[in-house]
């Protein structure tokens, strides 16, 4: 029982299955032990609540919104609004905190919580498992006498475009088509309302409230669709949006996806061009594609890793002075907000292929993707394969091997008793045997 509090939350908030793991009582817990932990550095503090589209999001956010007023936090419910609109609120606003209620690229019946700090930034590793903790100690929830308030937020979706619209001219993307994949999550009206603002043609998919199938078979997660219908309709490019739109993954006019690693490339090169890029380095994570760390290096620009999550790509950056991170899944952080915000992504993308007259595919053609080949060990002990001489010495002999051409990561699993082995190479056969020679390795542990 001791390790579970430090399972409650994961890398980005709880989640689980709407109606079994995700109820209103946890919900509630979840809310309760927030308010307590706000209360402790401010006496009266504000939050704001967001939710996406799914059916399980409205009765999710009334338990979390009844628990924080009775803790004495004023609630300001902003109803269907991205996770990255409600923190770039919250900066904005010097309000103490939010509530997301989310799965974020997750299937229908799935849904979360995210919780964010002052600043718009996720609360901390210690103050998750705080959190977690507090929630997993209390009782069912009980109603309890409402101290703080709850009030609707009208205004939240034109303060988020306002702030998001003021780097862009309203002809900024004048003469460009662009296919919105909306992924019927969050962004569904803002993100149209958005590109038009700033001067483009928009074609919608998936752009609607319809939360029965957000994330189903569409969106960032499955951009296939999107990409085929950018050839179809001839759109310039093409964006696929997450149910809660931290997410942007694009298509070229041709139909060729590009995702997060393609975007970040074509982000950093536009940077330097206009000397903008300074210090000549991204921040990605391990799973950045060794095609994007070879491209951006052949440009003089060095590719940082951390480990997966934004957290550590937003910390790494503000260590680094970086102006530029993300991840491969299209989450991408600027220096300006170091908020990711799926829309802001999609129209600095577009900006620049309306600015340069380039097609996205010109500009993301020097990231050639080197195939990934990913492997699950089921291990009894997660951490034993760390100091395993036989395991380090196998591990180096394929960096070795791979050395420009490739690399090797292995990591344990967040959620289940795996180690996960990645191979990157640019020789297929090689890939399946440094894989499988490192797999043999950690499956003979005991």
């Amino acid at each position: 029982m001791a390790a579970q509090p430090r399972r409650l939350f994961g890398t980005d908030g709880v989640r689980g299955v709407a109606g079994t793991e995700i109820t209103p009582d946890l919900a509630a817990r979840v809310g309760r032990a927030f308010a307590e932990l706000l209360l402790e550095r401010d006496t009266c503090p504000t939050v704001l609540l967001a939710r996406d589209t799914r059916a399980s999001g409205p009765e999710l956010s009334e338990a979390v919104a009844a628990a924080l007023c009775a803790g004495g936090v004023r609630v300001a419910d902003c109803g269907v609004i991205p996770t990255g609109a409600l923190c770039l609120l919250v900066r904005a606003r010097g309000l103490a905190g939010g509530v997301v209620v989310s799965s974020s690229h997750n299937p229908p019946a799935s849904n979360g919580i995210k919780l964010v700090g002052p600043g718009g930034q996720k609360l901390s590793i210690d103050e998750q498992h705080r959190v977690g903790e507090m929630v997993l100690a209390s009782d069912a929830a009980e109603p309890g006498r409402q101290v703080g308030e709850c009030l609707r937020d009208e205004g939240a979706g034109e303060d988020y475009l306002g702030m998001i619209l003021a780097d862009f001219a309203a002809d900024s993307l004048s003469g460009l088509r662009v296919l919105l994949d909306c992924a019927h999550g969050s962004a569904w009206e803002l993100a149209p309302r958005a590109f038009a603002a700033a001067g483009a043609t928009v074609e919608t998919l998936n752009c609607d409230c319809d939360g029965a199938h957000i994330n189903d078979g569409c969106g960032s997660t499955a951009p296939a669709a999107m990409a085929a219908a950018v050839v179809e309709r001839e759109a310039d490019l093409g964006v696929a949006f997450d149910g809660d739109a931290d997410r942007a993954v694009f298509a070229t006019h041709t139909g060729a996806v590009v995702d997060g690693d393609g975007g970040k490339f074509v982000l950093a090169t536009d940077l330097q061009a206009r000397g903008l890029l300074e210090p000549p380095l991204v921040v990605g994570t391990v799973m950045n594609n060794f095609g994007l760390e070879r491209a951006l290096a052949e440009r003089g620009i060095e590719l940082l890793r951390t480990p997966v999550g934004d957290r550590h790509v937003v910390a790494a950056m503000r260590e680094m002075g970086a102006r530029l991170g993300g991840e491969q899944s299209g989450h991408i952080i600027f220096a300006e907000t170091l908020i990711g915000d799926g829309t802001y992504t999609a129209l600095r993308v577009a900006e620049v292929v309306a600015r340069s007259g380039r097609p996205l595919a010109e500009l993301a053609a020097p990231v050639r993707k080197i195939p990934q080949l990913l492997v699950n060990v089921p291990v009894a002990r997660l951490a034993v394969w760390e100091a395993n001489g036989a395991v380090q010495a196998t591990a180096a002999d394929w960096e070795r091997r791979l050395t420009g051409r490739g690399r090797v990561l292995i990591r344990p699993s967040g959620t289940e008793p795996v180690v996960r082995i990645m191979v990157e190479a640019d020789d297929d056969e090689l890939a399946r045997e440094a894989a499988h020679a490192l797999a043999a390795v950690i499956a003979a542990l005991r």
